[in-house]
């Protein structure tokens, strides 16, 4: 039995590792680009939906500019929190259930320890309020839901904290990094991995128990911490690696403060879909070893 699988933000490094996922026989991906289907266009999200008769819709498409979203608040607003409403109301039409992925950001970073799946959100910026409306948007438009929220998504494509610490380090003597800032780092495939898992055991099952979920390699690390854990893989790998300078978030000035705390617990997703996330040291393993080679310890 072929089963078809929408995925919206394909070009995205979540949405490239959702096409790159082993999804075994009969599953076809469709994962149309940005200009085939405008997500935040109500009418072509219906035309999307009816033409298929999909086993799953994920949506990994989301406005992700943080700083930029402080001033434009009606294009992060759109993508974020309208089209999750297009879409949730439309799958919900056609009997369609929706993975939705969101972010550490509908939390304030200053709670303790990891957040739970549960926990009250209180986004202070705008990039989080529009998340966390789509989040409200998905759960109350579509019955067959998982909202899935990630944090610090890593990878070998697109731009992201791995690359961009590479990167400067061909470029200067020392890197400079906050240190004040914990979080868990995710594997963007690690985090494709579950979300076919999800949207799979949705596909075949109608009870598939809709709901919040973490989705977040194990462990939690600062900023600085991780830049240092780059550098050493680099070193192993025979690249360019350079010291690293703790410095506080006070000395790095951006329009919307990260939150001081981004950890996530992933109690929920395991005990819910048995996924037991690696830890992230092993994940940046296997970005490095995609970026620069193997390290000549595990040749």
């Amino acid at each position: 039995m072929t089963r078809e699988i929408l995925v919206l933000g394909g070009g995205g490094q979540v949405g490239t590792e959702l096409q790159r996922q082993a999804w075994g026989e009969g599953v076809v991906i469709h994962a149309p680009a940005r200009d085939a289907l405008d997500i935040t266009d109500e009418a072509a999200v219906a035309r999307a939906i009816a033409e298929r008769a999909y086993a799953a819709v994920i949506n990994t498409a989301a406005y992700t500019a943080v700083d930029k979203a402080e001033s434009d608040v009606a294009a992060a607003w759109r993508l974020n929190a309208l089209s999750a409403a297009y879409l949730a109301a439309e799958t919900a039409r056609a009997g369609i259930p929706l993975i939705h992925v969101s972010t550490d950001y509908v939390f304030d970073g200053t709670g303790t320890g990891a957040y739970a799946a549960d926990a009250p959100v209180h986004p202070v910026s705008v990039y989080g309020a529009s998340k966390a409306a789509g989040e409200m948007a998905v759960r109350t438009g579509n019955p067959r839901h998982a909202v899935v929220r990630t944090a610090w998504v890593v990878s070998p494509h697109r731009a992201n904290f791995v690359k961009t610490m590479l990167r400067l380090a061909g470029e200067r003597d020392t890197l400079t990094v906050v240190d004040d800032q914990r979080g868990c780092p995710t594997s963007a495939g690690d985090l494709a991995a579950a979300l076919a898992a999800i949207a799979l055991r949705f596909a075949e099952d109608e009870t598939a128990p809709a709901g919040t979920y973490h989705c977040v390699n194990a462990g939690a690390t600062t900023w600085y911490d991780f830049a240092r854990a780059i550098m050493a893989g680099a070193a192993a790998r025979g690249a360019r690696a350079v010291p690293v300078t703790p410095i506080p978030s006070t000395a790095f000035k951006t329009p919307v403060a990260r939150p001081a705390n981004s950890e996530l617990s992933t109690e929920t997703l395991t005990r819910t879909f048995g996924l037991v996330p690696r830890p992230w040291g092993e994940a940046l393993d296997d970005i490095l070893d995609q970026l620069i080679g193997p390290a000549a310890n595990r040749a």
